[in-house]
């Protein structure tokens, strides 16, 4: 596709060329800018698009972030120790003398940074009631690829079958691998056990510190003779008061500001 800027400047930009550029994260990766030959009066400009523009190679000089870990190779740029910060689009300008008059051309190039997962977020109930619904959770923000998640019993990696597991678990829980939730539908005392998940995606993967969690049953024996001792109490209660009643402890005299008694009876 060409385009005149004006009766003695000739360019292109075909944006059906825009390539990708895959890198991981703390590694190198090279933004290669298309244009046959580098000539001695040659002028190159890289930029970074986005909401603004910034400039990475300007007036014959990496600017910002790129001057202490990027270089020049001919028309391309070498970043040594690229972040996910990088991640975006960027194009190179280039313009040249011709026998036409002044030769413009750009290229542009996307890179994508992937990064390694962190320790995820697990949070795992530390005590639950049996035939309960319980949801542990874990989660990763740093992941790209986005990671998926494998939870862990006792350091065994539970399977995505529960029916494989039922040795040594309940059948009732489901895995959401692209969430990281792990849920038990009905809990049960054979869920008891320290749990721990892992996020993995292609760069790396990463396991949050096993944490146990404690399933007991309903203490229904115990809440009938707290329930029974309570109930008890009130009636010792109400029978006391019935006793001082009788024997008229209530019939103290209530004394007036001038010295003067009131009987309460």
């Amino acid at each position: 596709a060409h385009r005149f800027m004006n009766h003695k400047a000739y360019g292109f930009s075909d944006p059906k060329d825009d390539h990708v550029v895959t890198a991981i994260e703390y590694q190198e990766v090279i933004l290669a800018c298309k244009y046959p030959k580098k000539t001695v009066s040659s002028r190159l400009e890289w930029k970074k698009l986005g909401r603004g523009i910034s400039f990475v190679y300007y007036q014959q000089a990496l600017q910002g972030a790129f001057k202490d870990r990027a270089e020049l190779i001919d028309f391309s740029i070498r970043i040594k120790n690229v972040t996910r910060n990088d991640a975006g689009k960027y194009r190179c300008e280039i313009s040249a003398p011709s026998e036409q008059g002044q030769n413009l051309a750009e290229d542009t190039v996307i890179l994508e940074v992937l990064v390694a997962p962190a320790v995820p977020s697990c949070e795992v109930p530390s005590s639950a009631l049996s035939g309960t619904t319980v949801e542990l959770q874990c989660q990763d923000k740093e992941g790209n690829p986005a990671p998926e998640y494998t939870w862990f019993k006792d350091g065994i990696r539970l399977s995505g079958s529960p029916k494989l597991d039922a040795q040594s678990t309940n059948s009732s829980y489901t895995i959401n691998t692209k969430s990281g939730t792990l849920q038990f539908n009905t809990v049960s005392k054979l869920d008891s056990g320290e749990y721990s998940c892992e996020a993995r995606n292609s760069v790396g993967h990463r396991k949050c510190p096993g944490k146990r969690m404690q399933v007991d049953d309903l203490n229904i024996s115990g809440i009938i003779a707290a329930v029974v001792v309570v109930a008890l109490v009130i009636s010792l209660c109400g029978l006391g008061v019935c006793y001082a009643q009788r024997k008229g402890y209530f019939s103290n005299l209530l004394e007036l500001p001038f010295g003067d008694t009131v009987s309460l009876m």
